[in-house]
């Protein structure tokens, strides 16, 4: 889903993330308030004024989609879910989870939290806006408030349409899912809902082009297209959960992993390690002792002409929790890690023993096995 990411600031234990896409969304903000709305609605002002009402309104905008989404991560976190934090893109911004919720009751009070914070924050700059006209103050002040009211009120209401994965769709699928008791069921019909919503929103798309409204048509195509994708792509992840769900890691992991020496030279390592196994990630070993890993990545960071005067120890990462897991755990659980740590390898450890690698490809080719084989057995289920 995303691209380069950078991270703007921490707020009460969660990430708040950029991702590069979100500065043409911002960019288009500020350009249609100043060019189009405000000009509208607060006539006489110089251009310069516009210009900072518009980037104003879009900060303002933006602090509402981080409450917005952080709402969601704070309920979440409190409900025990795992979030991997926030991020600001394109078409606004999402609160990442870790897992899916446990039960419906964590759904639905995760996903109400956020337009409700919406709502709020709309009564809030309502009652600025107002307290503002009381007082007399300049027009331009006034402008960006009363612009930020409603536009949290469409926030919240757009957010609740009945189609995952907005915020409507997941209380849908909570709904559901507590009828029903089946989560797998439950996704399956909130993401037809979704997409459903997401082939209505690209209609809108082309009849905007065939009116001559470009930019309109564009961005709800792109917007439908989103929508589409993301609510396949839920209903993936819930079949891949439950078919990986109750077997263990050291089922899918490889008992004769490639391991490193912490001694030999990162030139070394390169020409007859990676270059011959292809792999990103590497154990390394110090006789019999797992010291750390060493990956690709830690690599590149250093300058081609210095690689044979450094070692595997100096660039080697500690075993943590992010690259590591035990052979009893549940496969589900790998998959999370992977998923929230970026890491596609994980090294399996029995108590500070290395006993095998667990891949992504290595689930991935298990989950397409026995979708193939055992398919109509699964949607019974």
């Amino acid at each position: 889903m995303f691209g380069r990411r950078f991270t703007l600031f921490h707020l009460l234990g969660f990430e708040v993330r950029l991702d590069l896409s979100w500065l043409i969304l911002a960019a288009l903000v500020s350009w249609s308030l100043a060019d189009s709305v405000f000009p509208q609605y607060f006539p006489g002002e110089r251009s310069a004024v516009y210009w900072a009402m518009g980037i104003a309104g879009a900060v303002g905008l933006f602090a509402s989609v981080v409450v917005h989404e952080f709402t969601h991560s704070v309920v979440a976190r409190r409900r025990g879910l795992p979030m991997k934090g926030i991020t600001l893109f394109i078409f606004g911004g999402v609160a990442e989870m870790g897992d899916e919720p446990p039960n419906p009751r964590t759904e639905f009070l995760m996903a109400i939290a956020g337009p409700l914070a919406s709502v709020g924050l709309a009564g809030v700059f309502f009652g600025v806006t107002a307290l503002l006209e009381v007082v007399g103050a300049p027009a331009p002040v006034m402008g960006v408030f009363a612009y930020l009211w409603p536009i949290n009120l469409v926030l919240a209401a757009f957010n609740l349409v009945p189609a995952f994965p907005l915020d409507g769709g997941r209380v849908l699928r909570a709904i559901l899912w507590a009828a029903t008791g089946n989560l797998r069921r439950a996704t399956w019909f909130a993401s037809i809902t979704g997409s459903v919503f997401a082939f209505a929103l690209m209609g809108l798309g082309v009849m905007s082009l065939f009116r001559g409204d470009f930019f309109t048509g564009i961005w709800w195509l792109l917007i439908g297209s989103f929508v589409h994708n993301a609510a396949r792509s839920a209903y993936r992840s819930v079949v891949t959960r439950q078919v990986l769900r109750g077997e263990p890691v050291r089922r899918f992991m490889r008992e004769d992993p490639i391991t490193v020496p912490y001694y030999i030279s990162i030139e070394k390592l390169v020409e007859e390690i990676v270059y011959r196994h292809h792999h990103r990630m590497y154990p390394v070993m110090q006789e019999d002792t797992l010291v750390g890993c060493i990956t690709t990545l830690d690599i590149k960071g250093l300058p081609r002409a210095q690689w044979s005067q450094h070692t595997v120890k100096e660039l080697s990462r500690p075993c943590t929790a992010e690259n590591t897991i035990s052979p009893d755990a549940d496969a589900t659980a790998a998959l999370s890690r992977m998923t929230s740590s970026g890491n596609s390898r994980l090294m399996v450890v029995d108590e500070d023993r290395l006993v095998g690698i667990i891949t992504l490809r290595d689930l991935l080719q298990f989950l397409t096995l026995k979708v193939d084989l055992e398919g109509k057995t699964l949607e019974r289920r």
